[in-house]
């Protein structure tokens, strides 16, 4: 993550500036991440704290009422098989509004051992909708690169209703930019047409990424790489990952009238430091 970022089209500039200055971080609920946030990542980053199957929904609260009393906006990840039933979710809700919480990021989540009522992402944001939940921000998650079982009318069916009770979307991880963008102005065609943030890896060292692979149960972030191995490996080969070549890619497009492109969102895997020093370069690189 040490190439430059060069852009010579100064609306693209421009909307690049304004996208890395409103970028968004993903962390993960282990013991030393609240120490390792305020250490290392400035107030005005947005966070989102994933729902960890191996440590629950309610360790994601934790964290995130913390770091919201540190002065962050923080989005909790809400898995619908870790929210237990609707007193579960009901208490969930009733400790975001109580810290000031109003973004929330709701997403399937990986099966655990926990008994729940909700069999997907849908079914947990119906019944978020029947309480007084308070957030004004609500993501859900997207999936360019579809997936093998799966048609793609079901898939973009499902995303459109779970759209109706959203606010934005956030990708998974896809290293192709035209995949993106292609999946982008479909969703525009088929009426889909809230914000999509593109998901990238942020500076995440290869130790890192080969702990995750080896199946540390760390949610939504690391799916691509415990399922898809062949994707892992695109982070060792020469030239094979750099998440400017995403960028450059499909920063022309953003807010352009065919897609809903709006930015980026970083999975850090808790690599924070060397994140949040490739987010300030390319700043000054674009200022």
């Amino acid at each position: 993550m040490n190439r430059a970022l060069t852009v010579r089209d100064a609306t693209t500039r421009a909307s690049l500036r304004q996208t890395f200055q409103t970028l968004g971080y993903e962390v993960i609920p282990f013991k030393k991440t609240q120490e390792q946030v305020l250490q290392h990542v400035p107030t005005d980053v947005r966070l989102t704290v994933t729902a960890s199957p191996a440590k629950g929904q309610d360790a994601t609260i934790d964290l995130t009422v913390a770091l919201a009393g540190h002065g962050y906006r923080v989005a909790p990840h809400l898995s619908a098989q870790q929210v237990r039933d609707r007193a579960h979710l009901a208490d969930v809700v009733a400790r975001c509004r109580e810290a000031g919480i109003t973004d929330v990021f709701v997403i399937g989540g990986d099966p655990t051992e926990v008994p729940t009522e909700f069999k997907d992402a849908h079914a947990l944001l119906v019944a978020l909708h029947e309480l007084d939940h308070g957030f004004t921000d609500i993501g859900i998650g997207g999936h360019p690169e579809g997936h093998p079982s799966v048609s793609d009318d079901v898939l973009f069916q499902a995303l459109k209703d779970k759209a109706e009770l959203a606010h934005h979307i956030t990708t998974q991880i896809v290293f192709d930019p035209a995949v993106i963008l292609r999946w982008a102005r479909e969703l525009a065609t088929r009426g889909i047409d809230l914000p999509v943030h593109v998901g990238v890896p942020g500076s995440v060292s290869r130790q890192k990424l080969l702990r995750v692979s080896g199946g540390l149960g760390i949610g939504e972030s690391a799916k691509f790489l415990k399922k898809q191995q062949t994707l892992l490996w695109r982070f060792f080969v020469p030239g094979g990952y750099d998440p400017t070549k995403i960028i450059k890619g499909l920063a022309p497009h953003l807010g352009k009238a065919d897609n809903n492109l709006a930015g980026f969102h970083v999975f850090t895997f808790n690599d924070l430091e060397p994140t949040e020093e490739w987010r300030t370069r390319t700043l000054r690189s674009l200022a």
